[in-house]
């Protein structure tokens, strides 16, 4: 009965997205500038399936599927072959689980936004403070980034240097975030989505690459690589190219601003099913919008390609609106605390897996419990140790309080 009940509200929710309002009743229902009705309980706007999902991904991001990788051609088992294909990036076009860690991240710092923009204006901090705090918080992440991508640090080797991160680019993408959330509405935001990855769609196609021509996505001859070569400093990572350099970084952006509309939808008055319903409608539609796209321009982590955004924001919806309903409609968390230890400090799980060998301690500490299997094994339980040594020391900070943020 009570699945009914849910189903029948399900059901009814979806009626009312599709049916059509009076535009009197629009305008009292969705006020300007947002047009959306925003809840003001502090408490209802905690939602821990945000740090969960940012956990699992945090956890992925940092290694953490390591050990299933590792265990590929291990086990005679097929579906234990074809996880650890999807933990792998593939070489050129195409899409694996893999390629959705990172577009997830970046859509995940959108969503938390809302949340933290507008509890500093209901503190009395006006427009300004936002954009310098966001300013800086870009500035301190991009340092950061340069950091973890070139430790250890070729001080006397400009050349060497790599400008392009994880962090920089998740930095920058929420600091444009930031500047557009509080100035346009979410249609405006929506079209600027659209602009970016329409013209970054025909830029790929129409500007000719020298000695290449125009459209061609090859791995050397394509116009992201042509760009970073001509006019990134420093070292490229892929040699050709740097997937985390300056083109990339417009579609990208992206994903942080869809983000922040997913936000603003999780801070509605709207009833939790129509939260849960509007996230998987909006997430199905970037599915089939980013595989149509697919047939001419195809997804492509290391391009950014818009049909590879259209996809990982789809996805990301539909994660989000999973997680969403377990944890704060249903309540089923006791199974999530894994995941929300990890989410609530993760800058430091990024980090600390840089700077700190796990790998090296677990062997260590481990070895001798892994000592009798066959040797081919050691590394997956080395790997798999490692994974426990940082869940302890995220819990360990977690109980203490300690949290690192920017």
């Amino acid at each position: 009965m009570k699945n009914q009940s849910l189903l029948h509200s399900w059901s009814s929710s979806a009626k009312q997205l599709v049916q059509p309002q009076r535009s009197s009743d629009v305008k009292a229902k969705y006020p300007a500038p947002s047009t959306l009705p925003f809840s003001n309980d502090k408490k209802a706007n905690r939602l821990l399936s945000i740090d969960a999902l940012r956990g699992f991904d945090m956890l992925l991001i940092a290694g953490g599927g390591t050990f299933l990788v590792l265990m590929k051609d291990k086990t005679g088992l097929s579906w234990i072959n074809w996880i650890a294909d999807q933990l792998t990036h593939p070489a050129w076009h195409g899409f694996t689980f893999y390629d959705f860690i990172f577009p997830l991240f970046l859509f995940l710092a959108g969503v938390s936004l809302p949340f933290s923009l507008n509890k500093g204006l209901e503190m009395g901090m006006n427009k300004s403070d936002l954009y310098r705090k966001a300013f800086w918080r870009m500035v301190i992440l991009i340092v950061l980034g340069i950091l973890d991508k070139n430790a250890p640090f070729p001080f006397f080797e400009p050349s060497q240097i790599r400008l392009g991160s994880v962090l920089g680019r998740i930095g920058l993408a929420g600091f444009v975030t930031t500047l557009l959330y509080l100035n346009y509405s979410w249609q405006k935001r929506l079209t600027v989505v659209g602009i970016i990855l329409i013209l970054y769609y025909a830029a790929l196609f129409l500007i000719p690459v020298p000695g290449y021509g125009a459209g061609n996505l090859t791995f050397e001859g394509n116009l992201v690589g042509w760009i970073d070569r001509t006019f990134l400093p420093g070292r490229l990572l892929q040699k050709t190219y740097d997937e985390l350099g300056l083109p990339t970084q417009f579609p990208a952006i992206c994903l942080t601003i869809l983000g922040a509309m997913a936000g603003d939808i999780l801070r509605t008055t709207w009833s939790e099913n129509r939260k849960v319903i509007t996230l998987l409608l909006v997430g199905i539609a970037g599915i089939i919008f980013g595989l149509l796209w697919d047939l001419h321009f195809p997804i492509n982590k290391h391009l950014w390609s818009s049909s590879f955004i259209c996809l990982t924001a789809g996805m990301a919806f539909i994660f989000l609106a999973g997680f969403y309903l377990i944890i704060d409609v249903l309540k089923f968390r006791k199974w999530a605390f894994f995941f929300m230890v990890i989410g609530m400090n993760s800058l430091t799980v990024y980090l600390s897996y840089r700077f700190i060998d796990f790998m090296h301690t677990s062997k260590l500490l481990f070895g001798g419990l892994y000592a009798p299997p066959p040797e081919p094994w050691h590394e997956v339980y080395q790997a798999f140790g490692a994974m426990l040594l940082v869940w302890f020391f995220l819990y360990f900070l977690y109980r203490n309080k300690i949290f690192l943020k920017v």
